[in-house]
């Protein structure tokens, strides 16, 4: 169960980290926006050591639909009706700008890289479709209505955003990581002000980045209250026909569409980690129906963070932590928010005024229904009588059985039959 990415790119190697350091900065996580963040702290001449407990690329990173566009869902009438045209159009604007950067990035590197109009669609609801397009206009957007769409299916309307991207990811960190100054190998053991312990040694730096997906201190912004993990599915299919563009349901357990190469990638079959889902037995089951006569070349799951409020976590980690920073909370649209995030964190720790700082800061309210779903979700998790329970807070963990893993529903945690530990925030296989 490996993506297509993996199964199309060898990946470079980097030392791990020989004895103790020190250094400006430290990265920590060697994902798209861990190695983004390196990039532009290179650029702007900045010591920095970037350290992956792994191999760069190898977590959540390898298995992104990768779709680069700042249309994020229909996001925008929501951030209209709660923040204010100025706020929605800070984050209509710093998407953008992401989209941009890596249009001139990927002009210098080979990585499958290509123009796409984006389409959010609905299948039973115009009146969202208009108010997001009335929100759009609001911020000066250009954003078109379109009714026919190339699916197996009639919709109701879709909003598209023209000229967006698609690309190859790890293709894309390939060549990013070139020159870079990472250390592979090397596990964040424990954080103190401004030391890392690691297994390879211990790390001085004057300002760390935790760009770890989920993060992985709990000591600090309640992040194991402030969102929950998501799981979706994906399925390479040879021989269905390829609508050109990327598609999205506006239902989070709709389906998406896009191609790469000849192959169409079909997601979809969502559900709450450690809850249950239509995984790859639903899309089986749309491809039997829409597309009998598509083979599966490859198939795999991936893992989102969500935020209470649909707006991911850049900046300073808690107001406890001056020089400790976190990117996380992605919500599904983890390719330009890793460029957004790598654009501010580098502003930040270089004492640098951003307008989006605000905005994107993990220290603002946290006063949502979500979270008082969350409160509950972990505390029945926490008060449950299981077999197994995931080391990260105690949680009781629950069987999958498409993918054969323990999964955390608290907050994400996953671990293979035998324990090994697959996804963070936990940092410890089962049995250790």
């Amino acid at each position: 169960m490996t993506s297509i990415w993996t199964e199309t790119t060898s990946m470079p190697h980097f030392a791990p980290l020989s004895g103790d350091c020190k250094t400006d900065v430290l990265i920590v996580g060697g994902g798209m926006a861990g190695i983004l963040c390196a990039k532009m702290l290179q650029n702007a001449g900045i010591d920095y050591i970037l350290i992956e407990a792994n191999r760069i690329g190898s977590g959540i990173t390898k298995n992104t639909t990768a779709k680069i566009t700042a249309q994020h869902g229909l996001i925008y009438h929501k951030l209209v009706n709660k923040l204010g045209a100025e706020q929605a159009g800070l984050y209509l604007q710093a998407n953008l700008d992401a989209v941009e950067i890596y249009r001139q990035l990927c002009k210098e590197m080979t990585c499958d890289f290509e123009s796409q109009d984006s389409f959010v669609y609905t299948r039973r609801d115009p009146k969202i479709i208009e108010k997001e397009l009335s929100a759009l206009e609001t911020l000066e957007f250009p954003a078109e209505y379109t009714e026919n769409l190339p699916l197996p299916f009639p919709t109701a309307g879709a909003v598209c955003f023209p000229n967006q991207f698609q690309f190859h990811p790890l293709k894309f960190l390939c060549a990013l990581s070139k020159d870079l100054n990472i250390r592979e190998d090397t596990k964040l053991l424990e954080l103190a002000p401004g030391m890392a312990m690691t297994n390879r040694g211990t790390i001085r730096a004057e300002k760390i980045i935790i760009a770890t997906h989920f993060p992985i201190l709990n000591k600090h912004g309640s992040y194991f209250l402030k969102q929950y993990q998501h799981r979706s599915y994906v399925l390479a299919l040879e021989g269905a026909p390829l609508p050109g563009g990327m598609y999205v349901d506006a239902n989070k357990k709709g389906l998406s569409f896009r191609s790469y190469g000849d192959k169409l990638l079909l997601g979809g079959g969502s559900h709450r980690t450690g809850k249950k889902g239509g995984n790859w037995a639903e899309l089986e089951s749309f491809t039997q129906t829409h597309y009998p006569q598509a083979t599966i070349q490859h198939r795999w799951a991936t893992q989102d963070c969500m935020t209470l409020d649909g707006i991911p976590y850049i900046g300073q980690y808690s107001a406890q932590t001056p020089n400790l920073y976190v990117a996380t909370g992605f919500n599904k649209w983890g390719m330009t928010s890793s460029m957004v995030a790598a654009q501010l964190l580098s502003d930040l720790v270089q004492s640098k005024q951003n307008a989006c700082e605000v905005l994107f800061s993990p220290s603002r309210s946290i006063l949502t229904p979500q979270l008082a779903f969350n409160s509950i979700e972990a505390l029945s998790n926490l008060l449950r009588i299981a077999p197994k329970r995931c080391p990260h807070m105690g949680c009781a963990l629950k069987w999958n059985r498409a993918e054969r893993s323990w999964d955390c529903p608290c907050h994400g945690s996953r671990f293979e039959e035998n324990g090994k530990l697959i996804d963070n925030p936990a940092t410890d296989d089962l049995n250790s």
